[in-house]
């Protein structure tokens, strides 16, 4: 888990979990790991947190995704 603006969480233990929380923070993870995102607006509040599993097809292992506008989006 991080925290922080322009924080990035790396996952890559099965079924494990990363966390990332701050504005326009990133997380990655392995097959089976689960993500956790947070989305902040310009003045620093928090309005979206999202989770999504490393299923290879919707949310690709080891590749960086940003939430916008509440969507896991490919960094």
């Amino acid at each position: 888990a991080t925290s922080g603006d322009y924080s990035t969480a790396i996952c890559s233990g099965k079924q494990s979990i990363a966390i990332a929380n701050g504005y326009k923070s990133t997380a990655q993870g392995a097959i089976g790991c689960y993500l956790v995102l947070t989305e902040y607006d310009d003045y620093g509040n928090l309005f979206d947190v999202r989770c999504a599993k490393v299923d290879g097809e919707k949310i690709k292992p080891d590749t960086l995704y940003l939430l916008k506008n509440g969507e896991f989006v490919e960094v």
